[in-house]
C-alpha cells in the first residue's frame, strides 16, 4: 500500500495485460472503506494494520471477482453497488446493501449515478477533512495512455447518450484528485485543476456527438 494523502492510500498496480487497476482505501473515523477491488494478499495484511475495511464500494461489474467474498469474510466488511449491476455481481458477491437511482449519499459518501460505461455505473466523491475532494470514477471516465476518454460497452448497457449525460453530472464536480477503476498505461490517478478538468469533460463528450451523429 502507498499512502497517497493523510487519509487515502493506493494498493500496489494490477497488471491486467492491456487494462491495469488499482484499489484505494479510504481511511475515517467511523470505518474505513475500500474503493473497487484487490485480491493481493499482501495488500490485504496491510489493509488490516491499517484498520481494515467497513465498506467495499463497487461502480460496476468489471470490478467484481472471486476477492469480493474472501474481503468480506475477512474483515467483515459490507458490501454496496448499484442495483443496475446486481444481475452480473451478485454471481460473485450479494450486496449488503443495493445504491438505487434515489441514493445520492452515502454516510459521507456522495453517490453519483453515471451510466454509460455499463447501465449501473456510479462514480463516489468524497470531501476529505484534510481539504481535498476526491473522485472516484470508476471506468465512466480515465486515462488512455495521459488522454482522458470513456469506453462504451453496449452489451452491459452502456450508450454514448448516457455516456454524454454522466458527463454532464461530472463536469459540475470540482475534484482535487481524480481515480478511475481501470486506465491504459500508465496513469491511474490525475490531480487535475478545474479548467483542465471541464475541458478534458467538454472535450470527450463533443467527440462522442460527433459519433452520435455519424450513426
Amino acid at each position: 500500500m502507498k499512502k497517497l494523502y493523510p487519509d487515502l492510500w493506493q494498493t500496489a498496480l494490477y497488471d491486467g495485460g492491456m487494462v491495469n487497476s488499482y484499489a484505494y482505501l479510504l481511511t475515517r473515523p467511523n470505518g474505513n472503506i475500500l474503493f473497487y477491488n484487490t485480491g493481493d494478499n499482501d495488500e490485504l495484511q496491510h489493509i488490516e494494520e491499517l484498520g481494515g475495511i467497513r465498506y467495499q464500494l463497487l461502480t460496476h461489474r468489471d470490478e467484481a471477482g472471486p476477492s469480493l467474498e474472501r474481503i468480506r469474510k475477512r474483515f467483515d466488511s459490507q458490501l454496496l453497488y448499484s442495483e443496475a449491476e446486481s444481475d452480473a455481481i451478485s454471481q460473485y458477491a450479494k450486496a449488503d446493501q443495493l445504491l438505487e437511482l434515489k441514493d445520492t449519499r452515502f454516510e459521507d459518501i456522495e453517490v453519483l449515478f453515471t451510466p454509460g460505461h455499463t447501465d449501473g455505473s456510479v462514480c463516489y466523491i468524497y470531501h476529505s477533512p484534510h481539504g481535498l475532494t476526491y473522485l472516484f470514477t470508476g471506468d465512466t471516465f480515465f486515462q488512455w495512455d495521459g488522454r482522458w476518454t470513456t469506453f462504451i460497452i453496449h452489451s452491459f448497457g452502456g450508450s454514448e447518450d448516457s455516456a454524454v449525460q454522466s458527463l454532464k453530472k461530472l463536469r459540475s464536480v470540482k475534484p482535487n484528485v481524480v481515480m478511475s477503476s481501470g486506465f491504459i498505461g500508465k496513469i491511474g490517478l490525475v490531480e487535475p485543476t478545474y479548467d483542465e478538468w471541464v475541458s478534458a469533460i467538454d472535450g470527450e463528450i463533443n467527440r462522442l456527438k460527433l459519433h452520435i451523429d455519424s450513426l
